[in-house]
């Protein structure tokens, strides 16, 4: 992963101002980071978290997220994402949501590139109403991770194999090498 933190934090506020809190626990977030990072990628030939995504059963994952986020979850007071946001466990589900600190503002929009802010938005539209169950089944429906088994890591290069990829394979190839 090539964010950095203080980015991350804000597109988890991001995330956390801009869709239903009542469907955000951490299966929907981080099917909410692929669709960033893949949807940027076919759009622009780079993501912008830059994590390694692997295949999993509910589809793909960012693993370095998804371990700040285990912490954050589990060693709150050692987290280093507990100023940004905090998960609230469920009492009827197994769900975990995410609770941001405080709202995405202007601030938080000094660490992206306008066209990393235009795919915040896009994805917020999508999925941000939508349960975990649609965006996971969204997701299984990618290339990214029909193409892949499961634990297998998955290749940024994978979203041009989605005909919705408007850049080539060697793009994406370039912003790998020199990022």
């Amino acid at each position: 992963m090539n964010i950095p933190i203080p980015k991350l934090k804000a597109v988890l506020r991001y995330f956390g101002t801009y869709t239903d809190a009542r469907f955000l626990g951490k299966v929907k977030l981080m099917k909410l980071l692929y669709f960033l990072d893949f949807m940027h990628v076919k759009k622009y030939g780079c993501p912008v978290t830059w994590d390694r995504y692997i295949n999993l059963e509910h589809g793909p994952i960012p693993t370095t997220i998804l371990n700040l986020v285990n912490e954050a979850i589990d060693d709150v007071d050692n987290s280093i994402l507990s100023d940004a946001v905090y998960f609230q466990r469920s009492e009827n589900t197994d769900m975990c949501r995410m609770i941001p600190v405080r709202k995405f503002n202007e601030a938080d929009e000094e660490y992206f590139r306008p066209s990393e802010l235009k795919v915040l938005e896009h994805v917020c539209k999508r999925f941000g109403d939508k349960n975990t169950k649609y965006i996971e089944d969204a997701s299984h429906k990618e290339a990214p991770w029909t193409e892949t088994v499961l634990m297998e890591e998955i290749p940024y290069s994978m979203a041009v194999k989605d005909n919705d990829c408007a850049v080539s394979r060697e793009e994406i190839d370039f912003f790998q090498n020199i990022k």
